[in-house]
């Protein structure tokens, strides 16, 4: 096996709760408050809709707010990965990827591994390019037992909602994720900060309709079917943690510059006020290898004597008049 190539479940589509419009020349993230499924395809559209997409939505009276999927393993951080991550806006690679306690970051000498205090003390992060970044896998149908779709996200309310369902029904269903009969379901909330606009998030739960004890019954069921047949799940789990495991950064190059443009915009075109940088002309400097340096700390200012007299003649000074 190729060392630093990283082998990921087959991927036969998208999950977004957004997109990326252009306006005024700029191509910007836009969210939504439904689910779209794509294809893998672009045009200057965008994504091209996958055929569940449109199956999906003729299901649902309303708008699509419900995927009823299942979960490719057993393991809940295999079918969720979480990292803070932090990209070259120049090549588009990762700069640094880590998890809060150790990092692998690009220097100048090549891949180095380091301490990860986290996007809020690291001096590198500074700018607030550095965050939390998510992936989850699903399977969606019965077509491909295999293939799946992927949702990426930096939502906090995502990353953290996701992360507990998949620890507590793992906990429920005593090991079985992968044979419950789950939905991905889009909920939405109002914080201070968001002054009373709706934000949505993804959430992870059984299929609408079903208990608690009937999803279980169903896992147990569907768990002892599989094995009668040879299907050897825990196997499955090994082939993918040993693939996961074969690099720092899942994404393949040629996904990168559209992952950044979804999901890490620059500061010149988030909807979102640019951040406070030390030098305002910093804030229109891509990230890039030779720029994301820690900042060297301010030097103490030494006190001065209080001036007793001024000048008050500029101050007194009336305004000149055109």
């Amino acid at each position: 096996m190729l060392k630093g190539f990283v082998i990921t479940p087959p991927v036969l589509g998208r999950i977004s709760i957004g997109k990326v419009v252009e306006r005024d020349g700029k191509r910007l993230p836009q969210k939504d408050d439904q689910f779209t499924i794509t294809t893998q395809l672009q045009s200057r559209e965008g994504w091209l809709l996958h055929p569940l997409d449109k199956q999906l939505r003729e299901e649902q009276s309303d708008k699509l707010r419900r995927i009823p999927v299942q979960l490719p393993f057993n393991d809940p951080a295999l079918n969720l990965r979480v990292e803070y991550a932090l990209f070259d806006r120049e090549t588009a690679r990762p700069l640094c990827v880590g998890d809060g306690e150790q990092c692998r970051r690009r220097t100048q000498e090549g891949m180095a591994t380091l301490p990860c205090p986290g996007p809020d003390s690291c001096e590198l992060a500074q700018g607030g390019h550095c965050k939390p970044f998510a992936r989850l896998n699903v399977v969606i149908g019965e077509a491909d037992p295999i293939g799946t779709f992927i949702y990426r996200t930096t939502g906090f309310n995502s990353i953290r909602t996701l992360a507990a369902r998949l620890a507590y029904l793992s906990a429920l269903s005593n090991g079985l994720l992968a044979c419950l009969p789950l939905e991905l379901r889009l909920r939405g909330k109002s914080t201070r900060q968001s002054h009373g606009t709706p934000i949505y998030f993804v959430d992870l739960t059984l299929r609408d309709g079903l208990s608690l004890e009937e999803a279980l019954n169903a896992a147990q069921t569907l768990a002892e079917k599989r094995q009668s047949a040879g299907f050897d799940q825990a196997a499955l789990d090994e082939a993918a943690r040993v693939g996961f495991s074969q690099g720092a950064f899942e994404e393949q190059e040629e996904d990168l510059p559209s992952v950044l443009e979804e999901f890490y915009p620059t500061a010149s075109t988030e909807a979102e006020p640019v951040p406070d940088f030390t030098h305002p002309s910093e804030a229109q400097q891509p990230d890039t290898l030779s720029t994301l340096r820690p900042a060297k700390p301010a030097q103490p200012i030494t006190p001065r004597a209080t001036r007793t007299t001024r000048s008050t003649s500029a101050a007194t000074r009336p305004a000149s008049r055109h």
